[in-house]
């Protein structure tokens, strides 16, 4: 699939994957990920038995737009307001999340890890599907994660649904991990977005 200018036509069979409680494989910013309805508890499941996560790893997941995070978080606190000035991109919140998430998605901790991705192919497919996807990487857990379709451990491959091929991704580290259910936010996890970016966004920013 094109990369830049994803075909409508081509992205159908996967969205269709998705309403049928299916997990696919699919290109994000640098790495390939794991999609799946994030709403639907059956296909969440199905996403931790194919990475063999555990099961009190909660996973991220991809929004097509702010206007969606009501579906999954039922507030944004104020000064965390500022920092999705930062999507489409490498950053993902943690909030509380609402009672309509499956309890394995947040690994049992009532918190939710949201990001909407910038890769077109990926925003492309949130999109059209209409409603949250998981966005974990699609390597097995404790093993590197794929930048090409080629380098999918056999036991991915084998085991979805669909695998979505946007050729050679950027590769690089995954998104940066922000804990916004606090004040002081924390950084959980460094990656993509600096914490140099993220201090001058809330200092330029309607926040505490």
């Amino acid at each position: 699939m094109d990369p830049k200018r994803p075909d409508p036509d081509g992205i159908r069979p996967a969205v269709d994957v998705l309403r049928q409680k299916g997990v696919l494989v699919f290109p994000t910013a640098g790495l390939y990920g794991l999609g799946a309805d994030a709403l639907c508890e059956e296909a969440v499941r199905r996403v931790f038995a194919i990475k063999r996560r555990p099961l009190d790893q909660p996973l991220l997941v991809l929004l097509s737009g702010i206007e969606d995070m009501k579906t999954v978080v039922p507030a944004v606190p104020d000064y965390a307001e500022p920092l999705l000035r930062l999507w489409p991109g490498g950053i993902t919140l943690v909030f509380r999340g609402g009672d309509c998430l499956p309890a394995a998605l947040t690994g049992g901790t009532g918190n939710i890890g949201v990001r909407m991705p910038a890769h077109p192919v990926a925003r492309a497919l949130v999109e059209r599907f209409g409603g949250p996807i998981t966005g974990t990487s699609a390597n097995l857990s404790g093993y590197p994660a794929a930048a090409r379709v080629t380098d999918l451990a056999p036991d991915i491959r084998r085991r979805v649904d669909l695998v979505v091929d946007a050729g050679v991704l950027a590769g690089g580290t995954g998104s940066t991990i922000l804990d916004a259910t606090c004040w002081p936010m924390k950084v959980l996890r460094e990656g993509a977005v600096s914490r140099r970016a993220i201090e001058g966004v809330l200092k330029n920013g309607s926040c505490k």
